[in-house]
């Protein structure tokens, strides 16, 4: 019955009408980031494959305040790092780890990174996140750590490797640095962010307060079957992105 409530709207939409639909949810997701705190600086990059052409991507404009981004306000850019449209500058670390992510994963229709508190505080451990709670579990066996931080991310090499270690997965923990998901859509990408930065706020608070008891593996595993799929994901959002548009339209500009 959850699952099937949390069905959503996977129609078959025209090219150009899958473009606005993707950078309306970019520019909800950039703002839903900034009402959570992750606008830290001028760091911080969403990307969304364009699905006219797959090899580019859509992205915020570095410098730009998250709180400000409307649609009007993204930048299309080329597998060379190119902008070719909108007005802007494209973060150099931003695209390194994007461009090789959106290379490697034809699947992943948009990836999110933000140097969040909590993912940052979680990311010094360098460790997994453990299933200690029912929204953590959508994580169990879906996240990695790339245990590899060599400093600010501008080597194209680090970004494949960064590639690599995330694999088939949805997130990946960056050690000492962040956290970074993705998804078959803006929604997913943006929730799954969401998520386990909180998921990684809930395990530092349990583990300051005691010891967390974990949820055995064979719960783990049929909870995150249900809580970590892309359904799930999407219905998530929706509420959010209603809000944030209500709320703020003229991120639809």
């Amino acid at each position: 019955m959850w699952l099937m409530a949390a069905s959503t709207d996977r129609r078959r939409r025209e090219p150009e009408e899958e473009r606005l639909y993707r950078q309306r949810q970019l520019a909800a997701t950039c703002r839903l980031f900034a009402r959570a705190g992750f606008d830290e600086g001028a760091g911080g990059h969403v990307t969304a494959r364009d699905p006219l052409h797959p090899d580019h991507f859509w992205v915020n404009a570095f410098g730009q305040h998250f709180s400000h981004v409307r649609v009007s306000d993204l930048l299309l850019v080329d597998e060379n790092g190119e902008v070719v449209a909108g007005e802007g500058r494209v973060n150099p670390a931003g695209f390194v780890i994007h461009s090789r992510i959106h290379a490697a994963r034809p699947d992943v229709v948009a990836a999110a990174h933000t140097h969040s508190t909590h993912g940052r505080a979680w990311a010094a451990l360098g460790r997994l996140l453990d299933p200690i709670t029912q929204d953590a579990c959508a994580f169990y066996e879906d996240h990695v750590v790339f245990d590899d931080f060599t400093g600010v991310v501008l080597d194209p090499g680090e970004g494949t490797r960064i590639a690599a270690a995330l694999g088939e997965h949805k997130a990946v923990i960056l050690r000492n640095h962040g956290l970074l998901t993705v998804g078959g859509s803006v929604a997913e990408a943006a929730w799954w962010f969401l998520a386990m930065d909180r998921s990684c706020q809930v395990q530092l608070l349990a583990e300051a307060a005691g010891d967390p008891k974990p949820v055995d593996p064979v719960a783990a595993r049929a909870t995150a079957e249900t809580m970590g799929s892309p359904e799930i994901g999407r219905f998530n959002f929706k509420p959010l992105y209603a809000d944030i548009t209500r709320r703020e339209p003229d991120l639809l500009d």
